[in-house]
């Protein structure tokens, strides 16, 4: 029998009026609307179907059962509500070989989107418009020297990447592009026709490179000192370029000191602190500015973003409510769709030498193993030390030779071919480089004006039609950082989780640990640079002169800082000075300057014993520490009608925090805004335009007690000179009427949130022209509190038309040692790469609102808030 639904006798279909012409008698012309109506509705429905059809085939199967070939037997995949699996497994290569696969299913467009990057080829999906891009990478070699690695990693660790590898393979053996993603579908309509490649152990490798090079220190900095010299003196640029202020600001190390070429932790070091460094020669042109616009060409899904750094610190048990340690991490990149990071759970079912894995935590797409996280013993967090590992050579060209300590010597080269979509033939260019490294200067017209124009000291050789530019970059070296992760992942006490950071090569990362056993500790890996002249050039260095090379040698594993159980009871990093004391190496200068950081320790001091929700709590901390030192000018100043004086009314009594519906905060940060400009637009170029970090805070600390300092003069005004009082004035008036602009006339309308806003896009198909593809895969409008350089640090750049984030915490986790399964962790998107899944952004909401999600760690917590899980078999005959 057959159930008709019931219709209401209110909703029949009514009798036609009277005046009703019969269908017969309608108009020729209503009645062919009437049929392209009908042709356009089926034509809707049709597309509507294919668009479900397309969308939904590429969403990943995650219940049942699947037969895989080359497993040696049943893995499980468990998926909570949020979708983030925990794979459990008999073996390491069945482990890895289903993290592969599951990877492969959630992202498999992003990890062949990344390796296109890492190995020079974005031309072949993208077109002509990724060329430079590909040009720099392929002439730096990121994927040649990944390739150099596999011969130097473990037997294991190659075995373990091979395994992953044909994880992947295995899902892309079953699947058709459109299959595994929308965007190869979307690609297709562009005239890409494609079919991935095989993923390889070089693939995974390669993507350390390109984390290495958003790390890579202060190339950035040395620039703008550069340009800077043009117009301001040596004095001048020393002052935008302040000490780190250790009286006010501890490092990360405060104990210890090198020993016969060791660091030993109770050894005692003089309070001899570095000086700042020298300022740079007076003559560099504006082709360096041209330098820094081409380097910013380099993609942006690589992490990248304007005040990049991270948050991690650990507490002992006498800090904690629970008895045990208790660790936190929040690294600090740039934004994205999806997430830089992927979540995920690596069990072995039973531990054993052979299968040594119980780990969870962070990985990113395409790389196997667990980099930031927890095991059944310890947890780690990094955060970004911040070396000094690159430096830019002058070279002296004379054909096919190069001159170098009084003689010459041939350059070495190698052809490179780009596929270009949409060109008929590919792209071909030469690559040379001398002892320094390769010469960019050869991809870029921007970056050959540099040897054109840069400052040389002493006698040169001829400069002719301009020097060329070399690189010089640890992550050129082959290493084994590879190796490490998984060291790391296997772990269970100080000892070993020192000896697998040994071969953690690039990025050198500030690495906090804490374990079961109780003991907290921290580690500064890396392959740090020893330069025969001792500190690293602020500039390109004559590369023709022998005595500013390397010398071949790194600062020592051994030398490098490093503590277990300080006498505090706690770890705090935030990008900060990492030692002071009379260290004998030179790792770098241009750390944060402390602000984070000791509000982290600060806070961490003050409440004695903390908990898990102390700590996630900390991670969201919004109070402007320079705030206490800038509102006080701000509130001396007279402003002369109700208006005016409204924004800064709300300053009185302000508490220096910055939540979303703070209007304290939206007007603080205007007035913070304007004041750079004022002071310094006026005198600098605009590639070196205050981004109003925490430099600027300790420069303006000092700027704002000299009140008649010449920067607070605006050179566009010949018969006015104006003071800090005067730029004060107006950065407050002007911020006034930008937020009527902005928001509303009444001042206690304003929000922080309504101006500081984030987006979330995705670096393909979310930079089209089209704004309908955009919205298929960009979220956005997120109203986020927080600010630059705030332990919550949704980084702005105050060289910019706005106030939009440009960084953030890219995700959030506290690791409790005392109960694993009490930890918590969040992620800035979701862990799906499916426009259209619903787990692509379930977890942005969440990290918006500051909350986190359970990180449940024994198999009966798992399974008991499991949603789906897939059984993977061994194929038949496979």
């Amino acid at each position: 029998m057959t159930a008709v639904p019931d219709t209401p006798a209110d909703t029949a279909t009514p009798a036609a009026p009277a005046t009703r012409r019969p269908f017969r008698s309608w108009p020729r012309a209503a009645r062919w609307s009437t049929y392209v109506a009908a042709v356009l509705v089926l034509v809707l429905v049709a597309g509507l179907v294919t668009a479900v059809v397309t969308v939904r085939r590429s969403l990943p199967q995650t219940d049942g059962e699947v037969e895989v070939p080359g497993l040696g037997a049943k893995v499980e995949v468990v998926r909570d509500d949020h979708g983030i699996p925990q794979v459990y497994a008999s073996s390491s290569d069945d482990l890895f070989y289903a993290q592969g696969y599951v990877q492969a299913q959630d992202r498999f467009f992003e990890m062949d989107f990344r390796r296109h990057v890492t190995s020079g080829r974005l031309s072949e999906l993208l077109g002509k418009d990724a060329l430079e891009a590909d040009m720099y990478i392929r002439t730096m070699g990121w994927r040649r020297v990944a390739e150099q690695e596999l011969s130097l990693l473990s037997p294991e660790t190659l075995s373990y990447l091979e395994a992953f590898s044909a994880g992947v393979n295995a899902y892309m053996d079953s699947h058709t592009p459109s299959q595994m993603s929308l965007e190869y579908s979307l690609l297709a309509l562009n005239g890409l026709d494609y079919a991935p490649e095989e993923w390889t152990p070089a693939d995974s490798v390669a993507w350390l490179k390109a984390m290495a090079w958003d790390l890579r220190g202060n190339m950035e900095e040395e620039i703008q000192r550069a340009l800077m010299t043009v117009n301001h003196s040596a004095e001048e640029i020393a002052s935008l370029y302040p000490a780190y202020p250790f009286e006010r600001h501890q490092p990360i190390v405060t104990q210890g000191a090198v020993v016969d070429g060791v660091f030993e932790q109770d050894a005692s070091g003089s309070d001899t602190r570095k000086p700042a460094r020298p300022a740079l020669p007076t003559a560099v042109t504006d082709s360096l500015e041209r330098l820094g616009a081409g380097l910013e060409r380099m993609p942006e899904m690589l992490g990248h973003g304007k005040g990049i750094g991270s948050n991690a610190w650990a507490v002992d048990g006498e800090h904690s409510t629970t008895g045990k340690p208790i660790l936190a991490n929040d690294p600090h990149l740039g934004t994205s769709m999806p997430g830089i990071w992927y979540q995920m759970g690596l069990h072995c079912t039973e531990l054993s030498e052979a299968c040594p894995f119980d780990t969870t935590g962070f990985t990113f797409a395409g790389v196997p193993g667990v980099v930031i996280g927890h095991n059944q013993q310890i947890a780690w967090g990094f955060s970004n030390l911040g070396p000094d590992v690159v430096d830019l050579y002058l070279e002296k060209l004379d054909g096919k030779l190069y001159e170098y300590d009084g003689g010459k010597r041939p350059l070495a080269t190698r052809e490179e071919i780009i596929e270009v979509l949409g060109e008929d033939e590919p792209f071909t260019f030469t690559v040379r480089s001398t002892k320094h490294g390769p010469l960019l200067s050869d991809v870029s017209a921007q970056l050959s004006t540099v040897g054109a124009n840069a400052h040389v000291q002493g006698p040169a050789p001829e400069r002719g039609n301009g020097y060329a530019v070399a690189l010089s970059w640890t992550a050129l070296t082959p290493n084994r950082t590879a190796d490490a992760i998984f060291e790391i992942d296997k772990a269970t006490n100080w000892d070993e989780f020192r000896a697998a950071t040994r071969d953690f090569a690039a990025p050198s990362q500030n690495m906090v640990y804490a374990d079961r056993a109780g003991h907290i500790g921290y580690q500064a890996p890396g392959l740090i640079p020893i330069r025969k002249s001792g500190n690293a050039g602020a500039y390109p260095a004559e590369g023709w002169v022998a005595a500013n090379d390397w010398t071949g040698n790194y600062v020592p594993f051994d030398a490098l800082p490093s503590v277990l159980d300080p006498e505090d009871g706690l770890v705090a990093t935030a990008n900060q000075a990492v030692i002071d004391g009379d260290y004998p190496y030179y790792l770098g200068d241009s750390w944060s300057y402390g602000y984070r950081s000791q509000r982290i320790r600060d806070v961490l001091e003050e409440k004695g014993r903390l908990g898990v929700e102390d700590m996630t709590r900390l991670q969201l901390d919004t109070s402007n520490e320079f705030a206490p030192t800038f509102v006080p000018y701000l509130l001396d100043i007279l402003l002369p009608s109700p208006y005016l004086a409204a924004g800064q009314r709300l300053l009185k009594g302000w508490d220096h925090t910055q939540p979303t519906d703070s209007a304290a905060a939206a007007y603080y940060n205007a007035v913070w805004d304007r004041t750079l400009e004022l002071t310094f637009h006026d005198q600098m170029q605009q590639s070196v335009w205050p981004t109003g970090n925490d430099r600027w805070f300790e420069v303006m600390r000092r700027l704002l007690e000299e009140p008649y300092s010449p920067w607070w003069d605006n050179a566009d005004t010949e018969t006015v000179v104006e003071t800090r009082d005067d730029i004060l004035y107006q950065a407050m008036t002007s911020a006034r009427d930008e937020l009527v602009r902005r928001q509303a006339r009444r001042a206690v309308d304003w929000t922080w949130g309504h101006q500081h806003q984030m987006d979330l896009e995705s670096q393909t198909l979310g930079q089209s022209d089209l704004a309908v593809v955009r919205w298929l895969f960009n979220r956005g409008g997120y109203e986020v509190p927080g600010g630059g350089d705030l332990v919550n640090a949704t980084k702005w750049d105050a060289a910019a038309e706005d106030y939009d984030v440009t960084a953030a915490p890219s995700m959030r986790m506290v690791v409790s040692l005392a109960d694993l399964d009490d930890s918590r962790w969040v992620s800035l998107s979701g862990v799906s790469g499916h426009a259209f899944s619903r787990h692509y952004s379930d977890q942005t909401d969440l990290w918006v609102a500051g909350e986190t999600l359970p990180w449940y760690f024994s198999r009966d917590r798992l399974e008991e808030n499991g949603e789906d899980t897939l059984t993977l078999v061994p194929a038949a005959g496979g």
